[in-house]
């Protein structure tokens, strides 16, 4: 079974869990039915990895030279931003 530690410790790359994942899951539902509590908490763990994946790909985000200036000096022309 994937677990969301794994991937998060490193251990496994999010892509290569996540398609685990989905074939659990499809297993488990064809076992189990497609209604039932496994089948959802197996589908639960599939969504769970892919927000991850989306998480890092967003913390993965580069700031421009703007941001780093603003972030330096927020007080200047460039970084004011104005509610009209």
């Amino acid at each position: 079974m994937t677990s969301l530690n794994e991937v998060i410790n490193g251990k496994k790359p999010i892509e290569e869990a996540i398609l685990e994942a989905i074939t659990e899951a499809r297993t488990t539902c064809t076992e189990n039915g497609n209604n039932s509590a496994n089948c959802a908490v197996a589908w639960d763990i599939v969504e769970e990895l892919q927000a991850e994946k989306a998480h890092q790909k967003q913390a993965k985000h580069r700031k421009t030279a703007l941001e780093d200036y603003c972030e330096m000096y927020p007080d200047a022309l460039e970084c004011l931003i104005y509610d009209l």
